[in-house]
């Protein structure tokens, strides 16, 4: 493995911790632990206590630094020192939004959220930067590289905007299939590098099929995210301890969820049985089908057990995974029949 196929895979690893981390978020009701962007709080490294978010006498400010006064968010217009009385001359209103609510743990779910997010923007960015060493021989992968590149800045972009929205269900959606996108630009990097032109050919319908079971899968995540939409609003109306009332009206998008999994379950099985049967060894349908099956225990474990601890989180999480995965597969079906009629 070279080096750029290293800090490919690396990349690939963080984007993932970045899903991962947002589930949690999303399932903590984290989203606005850091009602700003990109500080939190007006700070790079949020508080810990309250009482740093609160108005003192005889205290240092640094221009953007954010306070609670009134259930309301003031931000510092300059650097100053307060006096022994509030001086409203020198604050603004934060005019974003208006939710202004300080817990550390919703503050520091989200801080590691976005830190993860940093990190794997730093990630890439060596990725693209490396990129250019292939400009005489593969020009394609510097084109994808810096493809990822834009696509993390758009994607920041996005998580400011689903704060100052204060975590708009569409934004939210559109978020995580932008997450999506990026996964299959590094997966489409690691395959060429992996496999610059393969021998074998696959049957004509297997492309198309695979392709399929892809699309199957992204409707498979948007139903699940319209359900846990739903699911919100019903934590929210009834309370967080009503699990078993949260599912016991859903719409029609649960149940379409629901029995679409079975199509998604026999139209992989019956691949991977087919390309049994024609001698083509693919581990990562194998792999596919595991996938599958700890995303159904999940699903029933969510319904009928009433969403045990962490189950939400590892079923969003589980579920970009077979995406990747199933992308991967689509990728190298496709792209081993393109480059054989090319020979």
């Amino acid at each position: 493995m070279n080096q750029f196929e290293r800090l490919a895979w690396w990349s690939l690893i963080l984007v993932y911790l970045v899903i991962a981390a947002g589930s949690i978020v999303r399932m903590t009701g984290s989203g606005m632990g850091c009602p700003d962007w990109p500080k939190c709080f007006g700070y790079w490294i949020p508080p810990t206590e309250e009482e740093a978010l609160l108005w003192q006498e005889n205290r240092e400010f640094e221009a953007g630094q954010v306070i609670i006064r009134n259930e309301e968010l003031k931000v510092a217009k300059q650097d100053f020192t307060t006096g022994e009385a509030y001086t409203e001359e020198n604050w603004e209103d934060y005019t974003r939004h208006d939710y202004a609510e300080f817990n550390v743990w919703h503050t520091w779910i989200e801080y590691i959220n976005r830190l993860l997010g940093a990190l794997a923007g730093l990630a890439t960015l060596l990725l693209a930067l490396r990129s250019f060493s292939f400009w005489g021989s593969f020009r394609r992968y510097v084109y994808l590289s810096w493809a990822v590149v834009f696509g993390m800045a758009f994607q920041g972009w996005l998580g400011a905007t689903v704060v100052y929205s204060v975590l708009n269900p569409y934004k939210i959606t559109l978020h995580m299939f932008m997450a999506l996108v990026i996964v299959c630009l590094l997966l489409t990097l690691i395959h060429f590098q992996k496999h610059p032109l393969r021998r074998e050919i696959y049957p004509q319908p297997f492309p198309k099929l695979f392709l399929f079971s892809l699309v199957l899968t992204a409707v498979q995540i948007y139903l699940g995210t319209q359900v846990r939409e739903y699911v919100d609003d019903q934590v929210e109306f009834m309370g967080y301890y009503a699990q078993d009332q949260w599912l016991a009206q859903p719409e029609w998008t649960f149940y379409v969820h629901r029995s679409l999994s079975l199509l998604v379950v026999a139209l992989n099985f019956y691949l991977w049985w087919a390309m049994k049967k024609l001698g083509f060894a693919l581990a990562e349908l194998r792999a596919v089908l595991v996938l599958i099956f700890a995303e159904i225990v999940l699903g029933i474990a969510l319904y009928y057990f009433d969403f045990p601890f962490s189950t939400q989180p590892l079923h969003l999480v589980l579920a970009s995974a077979l995406f990747g995965l199933q992308y991967y597969l689509w990728l190298a079906v496709s792209r081993n029949r393109a480059s054989r009629k090319s020979l």
